[in-house]
C-alpha cells in the first residue's frame, strides 16, 4: 500500500525551532541537501550578514519618475539591481528623512524577495549610488563574507532550496527575517571565494561595456535625426485651433498637445521618415485569462518579462486544457526569430527584437511587429528607434493621462518613424549586436559562478576552481 510514497522520520529533536510539522519540509529533497551542506562546516546566514528589511513607512504619494531609485519586489528580476529598467523614485528630501536611513542601500548589499509568489528573487547593488527599498525586500549586508559569493550561493540550488523551505502561510506566503538564522551557508576558501568574485565582477563589467555600446548605437541614431542634444520646450501653452486639435486627434487633454511632443515629431519629419503601419505587420496576441494560469505549462509572457535588454522567465503559464481547446491559435501566436515585440499597455513602448522562435506566446499587452522590406529598415535599427526618445515621447504623448498607461493600436500604427541612410542603419545594427554580445557574455559569466558554488559542494572546491578556469578559457577563445 506504500509503493510510490515517500517517506522520512525525524527524530522530536530535530524539528525545526518552531516546531514544524508539515511533510514537504522534511521531504528528501531538502534532507539531502542539508547533508551536503553538512560536509562543508556550514554557518548560519547570519553569522555572515546583517539581516534587515526595507522601507515601512507610506510614501506613496511621493512616488515619481525621477529622483533616487525605491525599489520593491518587482524589480528584482535582474541579478544586478541597477538593472532594474524603470524602478519607481522618490525625491532626495523624502529620502534623507530620519526613518528612510534604515533602508539606504549601499554596495555590497545583497536584496532578497521576501513576499509573495516571488520570494528568493535576489539582486546584488553593485554600485555606491543613492538608493533605497521597501520593506518587502530583505536587505543582507556582509560582514565575514564577499557579497558577490554570498549571492551566488543564495541563487545556486542549494540556497534556493532552504529559502523556499522556510516560506510561510498559505495565500500570500513570507520569508520572515527570524528566519534566516536557519539558512546554512557552507564555509568557503579564499581561493574560491576570490574566484567568484571576480567572475561576478568581470560579468558587471562586461554589463557596463555592453551597456556604453547601445549608448554609441543611440547616439549615432539621434545624431541623424538632428535630436542629440535636443532640449524639450517648457513651455506651458500652446494655442491651437478646433481644427488643428480635436477635429484631428479627436483629443481634449492639454497635455496631448505640449510643444515638446510636437518639436521631436517635427523633427523627424524634416527628413526622411514614414509612419510604423507601412514599415512592419502589426499583429495582436490574446488575454486567457487568470483561471487558466497554472505553475508548470505554456509559458505566458506579459509586459512585466519584457524589456529592452532581453527576456525573463515568465511568471505565469497556461494550462494544458487551454493550450489543447486552443492549438491551432496559440501556434500561430508563438513569436518567431526576427519579430519586434512591443508593449502598448502599463508599461508602454518597450521594443525587443528576438533572436530566437520563442517557444510560448505573449499577452495582448504585446504587440507582434514584423518588418515588411528588410532591405528598406533593419529590424536591430527599428527595435533602437522604437526604445528611443523619438518614439518613447510619442508614446508619452498618446498613452498619458490615465493611471494605466494604454496606447492605443492606431495611435501605434502612425507613430513616425525616421528612415536613415542604410548604411548608417547597419552602422547601429552591429553596434547592437556587439552590445548583446557582449550581455550574452555576462549572463554566461554568472552562469559559470553559480553553478561553481554548486560544484564546490557536491564535489569539491579544486573542482569547481577547475571548473571556472576551463569554463572561461573556452568562451574566450
Amino acid at each position: 500500500m506504500l509503493e510510490g510514497l515517500e517517506i522520512t522520520e525525524i527524530n522530536l529533536s530535530g524539528l525545526e525551532r518552531t516546531l514544524r510539522i508539515d511533510s514537504d519540509f522534511y521531504g528528501r529533497k531538502n534532507l539531502n541537501v542539508l547533508k551536503l551542506i553538512a560536509k562543508n562546516k556550514p554557518k548560519p546566514l547570519t553569522d555572515f550578514v546583517r539581516v534587515s528589511d526595507g522601507n515601512h513607512a507610506s510614501i506613496s504619494n511621493y512616488y515619481s519618475r525621477e529622483g533616487v531609485p525605491y525599489y520593491r519586489g518587482g524589480d528584482i528580476y535582474n541579478f544586478y539591481i541597477e538593472q532594474s529598467p524603470s524602478p519607481l523614485r522618490i525625491p532626495e528630501s523624502i529620502y534623507n528623512i530620519g526613518t528612510m536611513k534604515r533602508s539606504h542601500l549601499r554596495k555590497g548589499d545583497v536584496l532578497i524577495s521576501i513576499v509573495g509568489a516571488i520570494i528568493g528573487n535576489l539582486s546584488l547593488v553593485k554600485t555606491d549610488a543613492k538608493a533605497t527599498c521597501s520593506c518587502k525586500l530583505a536587505i543582507l549586508r556582509p560582514k565575514t563574507i564577499q557579497p558577490e559569493l554570498l549571492a551566488m550561493f543564495l541563487q545556486s540550488k542549494f540556497g534556493q532550496n532552504q529559502v523556499q523551505k522556510f516560506r510561510r502561510g498559505t495565500g500570500q506566503t513570507g520569508l520572515i527575517l527570524e528566519d534566516f538564522d536557519q539558512l546554512l551557508i557552507p564555509t568557503y576558501s579564499d581561493d574560491i571565494s576570490l574566484a567568484i568574485t571576480k567572475a561576478v565582477s568581470d560579468a558587471f563589467t562586461l554589463l557596463e561595456q555592453s551597456k556604453q555600446t547601445y549608448s554609441q548605437a543611440e547616439n549615432l541614431l539621434l545624431e541623424e535625426v538632428g535630436l542629440q542634444d535636443f532640449e524639450p520646450s517648457q513651455e506651458p501653452v500652446n494655442i491651437k485651433s478646433f481644427k488643428d486639435s480635436f477635429g484631428t486627434s479627436g483629443r481634449l487633454d492639454a497635455e496631448y498637445y505640449q510643444k515638446k511632443y510636437e518639436q521631436v515629431v517635427e523633427k523627424v519629419k524634416s527628413k526622411t521618415y514614414d509612419t510604423l503601419a507601412n514599415i512592419v505587420d502589426i499583429k495582436k496576441s490574446i488575454e486567457p485569462g487568470s483561471k487558466h494560469y497554472v505553475e508548470d505549462g505554456l509559458p505566458f509572457m506579459r509586459v512585466a518579462d519584457l524589456s529592452k535588454n532581453g527576456l525573463s522567465t515568465p511568471q505565469k503559464f497556461l494550462s494544458q486544457s487551454f493550450v489543447q481547446a486552443n492549438t491551432d491559435k496559440i501556434e500561430g501566436l508563438k513569436p518567431k526569430k526576427g519579430t519586434i515585440l512591443f508593449s502598448k499597455d502599463a508599461s508602454v513602448g518597450i521594443a525587443y527584437h528576438l533572436r530566437q522562435d520563442y517557444e510560448g506566446i505573449t499577452s495582448g499587452a504585446i504587440l507582434h511587429l514584423t518588418i515588411q522590406d528588410k532591405t528598406q529598415v533593419i529590424p536591430e535599427y527599428l527595435t533602437l528607434v522604437l526604445n528611443s526618445k523619438v518614439v518613447q515621447m510619442q508614446a508619452e504623448r498618446d498613452a498619458g493621462g490615465s493611471i494605466i498607461l494604454h496606447w492605443r493600436s492606431s495611435e501605434i500604427a502612425n507613430v513616425v518613424v525616421p528612415i536613415i541612410d542604410y548604411t548608417k542603419q547597419q552602422q547601429i545594427a552591429d553596434l547592437i549586436e556587439q552590445s548583446f554580445s557582449l550581455k550574452k557574455q555576462s549572463e554566461h559569466l554568472l552562469d559559470v559562478a553559480k553553478r561553481a558554488v554548486e560544484i564546490a559542494i557536491e564535489d569539491n572546491e579544486q573542482v569547481a576552481l577547475d571548473y571556472i578556469q576551463h569554463e572561461v578559457a573556452a568562451y574566450e577563445s
